[in-house]
C-alpha cells in the first residue's frame, strides 16, 4: 500500500489533471434545442454542465427520497417555460454550472438539512438549466422528448448507484459534484 505522501501526491494530481480537462471545456453546452430527438438524447451525455447538474439530481433522490424527481421535474417545466416565453437570468450560464455545485454541496451537508432545502435547490438547479434550453427552443418537441428519455436514464442510473455507494464514495462523490460545478464556473476566465 503506497504512503500517506504517495497517496496524497496521487490524489492531488489526480484532481489537478480533472480540473485542467473540465477547464478545457465550455461551460455552456446550451445551443440548439430544435435538431431532433437525437440531438436532445445526446446532450445530457455530452452536455458535461447537463450531465453533471442529472447525476447530482439522482444522487439527490438517493439520498433524500424519490419525492425529490418531482421538484425537478416542476423546475424542468417553469424553468423550460420561463425560458421558452423569452425569460431569462443575468448570468444563467454561470448559475448552470453553480447548481451542479450547490447539488454538490447538498449532498455534503445532508445530515443536517431537512427535506426542503434540498427539494429548494434540485428543483432551482434544474429550473435554471431548462430555462437555457428553453431560451434556445423553436417549439420542436421531437428534442425535448430525447432529452428527457435520456436525462430520465442518467437519473435513474445516478439514483440507484446513489443508493449503493458506501458514505465515504458519496462524500466523495459529492464534493467532486461541488468541486466540478466551480471549474465549469471558471472556465471561461
Amino acid at each position: 500500500m503506497p504512503s500517506f505522501p504517495t497517496r496524497s501526491l496521487a490524489l492531488t494530481g489526480t484532481a489537478g489533471f480533472g480540473l485542467s480537462l473540465l477547464s478545457a471545456l465550455p461551460v455552456g453546452a446550451h445551443g440548439s434545442a430544435d435538431a431532433g430527438a437525437m440531438a436532445g438524447a445526446l446532450h445530457p451525455l455530452l452536455g458535461l454542465d447537463h450531465l453533471l447538474l442529472l447525476v447530482g439530481v439522482g444522487l439527490m433522490a438517493a439520498r433524500f427520497g424519490t419525492g425529490v424527481l418531482v421538484w425537478a421535474l416542476g423546475g424542468a417545466l417553469v424553468g423550460g417555460l420561463f425560458g421558452s416565453a423569452g425569460g431569462h437570468l443575468p448570468g444563467a450560464e454561470l448559475l448552470a454550472a453553480l447548481a451542479v455545485s450547490a447539488l454538490g454541496l447538498a449532498l455534503l451537508l445532508s445530515q443536517r438539512l431537512s427535506l426542503r432545502l434540498p427539494a429548494a435547490v434540485v428543483a432551482g438547479s434544474v429550473a435554471i438549466h431548462a430555462m437555457l434550453h428553453g431560451q434556445e427552443s423553436n417549439g420542436t418537441a421531437l428534442w425535448w422528448l430525447g432529452a428527457l428519455v435520456a436525462s430520465v436514464a442518467v437519473v435513474s442510473v445516478s439514483l440507484q448507484a446513489g443508493r449503493q455507494l458506501p458514505p465515504r464514495w458519496s462524500l466523495i462523490t459529492a464534493g467532486g459534484l461541488a468541486l466540478a460545478g466551480g471549474a465549469l464556473a471558471l472556465a471561461p476566465l
